[in-house]
């Protein structure tokens, strides 16, 4: 996966919008027991290992509450805690730190802990391990078992007729022949275009196929052959509109770097060298308002005038 991608962050934005049809994909027998209107995300947990010397935030931690069986006596409110690791890399002793996020989890909210890891990463193809054990002879101290979703072991056809959100964009890291690319990429567009979405969670679902289904010049020209070939129009009008978007927000993107790199230069002569606190807030900055500033900082002297012009900006 290319380091230049912040896979954690897609995954979560992916699974935190998503997340009941998430567990209605995966874990169906625990999400027709919750009540799907009274979800709380819990606030980022962070985890210290003392061994290791180092200090990670627990990825997703969504606390439930799980509906009364018939036939069971009312008894107030029963909740639980959905914790949800997502791995973009193969780690030795995984399954031993989802013991330990289980394990604090458990003990600061004295509340049942599901645990589920999801597993995005191309390379290992070995199946994953989904227990940590403690033995000893005589005597099995501990068995810990957690829900693996390995999407390299998944097959993206398995999941093609699936009404689900989280399929549309999950296809799209699952099991893929090289020369299925193109067509897994129409695929994933057609099932988002028959969600009937809002465009905010379009862009999310989409956004997330074209980050991991970035396709080169001979794919593309195979994509543009499966859209041609989708038989129902409303479809084909439906995906050519992502398609649209995608090359609008290209385009929108290249102009707001190239105004960026320009007013940057002039900057750099007026002012002298930008803090990485400056470039932040430039970044932020709309085309036009870049070209303003570009105007604007050739009366610039010093670095205070650059930072009131962005105040007043903001």
């Amino acid at each position: 996966m290319s380091k230049n991608i912040d896979h954690d962050q897609l995954f979560k934005q992916l699974i935190g919008t998503f997340f009941v049809e998430f567990l209605d994909l995966f874990v169906p027998e625990l999400a027709i027991n919750i009540d799907r209107d009274n979800l709380e995300f819990l606030p980022q947990e962070y985890f210290t290992d003392i061994v290791e010397g180092d200090r990670r935030a627990m990825d997703l931690v969504v606390r439930i509450n799980l509906r009364r069986r018939p036939n069971e006596p009312e008894v107030g409110k029963v909740w639980a805690i959905v914790d949800l690791e997502h791995q973009s890399n193969a780690e030795t002793n995984f399954q031993r730190r989802m013991f330990f996020y289980f394990a604090q989890l458990h003990r600061k909210y004295l509340e049942p802990v599901y645990p589920i890891a999801i597993f995005s990463f191309d390379e290992p193809k070995r199946q994953e391990p989904d227990k940590y054990r403690v033995r000893l002879p005589g005597l099995d101290i501990l068995e810990f078992n957690f829900l693996r979703i390995q999407l390299n072991q998944l097959n993206w056809r398995d999941f093609l007729k699936q009404k689900n959100p989280v399929a549309a964009a999950l296809m799209a890291k699952m099991k893929i022949e090289k020369k299925e690319r193109a067509k897994v990429k129409v695929e994933c567009l057609r099932a988002i275009a028959t969600l009937k979405l809002d465009p905010a969670r379009v862009s999310i679902l989409s956004g997330f196929v074209d980050t991991y289904l970035n396709l080169d010049r001979s794919e593309v020209v195979e994509f543009q052959r499966e859209v041609a070939s989708i038989e129902k129009e409303t479809e084909k009008e439906q995906v050519m509109q992502i398609v649209t978007s995608w090359m609008e927000q290209g385009i929108e993107q290249g102009e707001q770097k190239e105004a960026l790199r320009l007013v940057s230069r002039v900057l750099f002569r007026r002012v002298g060298e930008l803090d990485a606190g400056v470039n932040e807030r430039l970044q932020q900055l709309s085309v036009s308002q870049l070209e303003e500033l570009h105007d604007a900082a050739l009366d610039f002297s010093q670095m205070g005038d650059l930072l009131g012009w962005l105040d007043v900006h903001r």
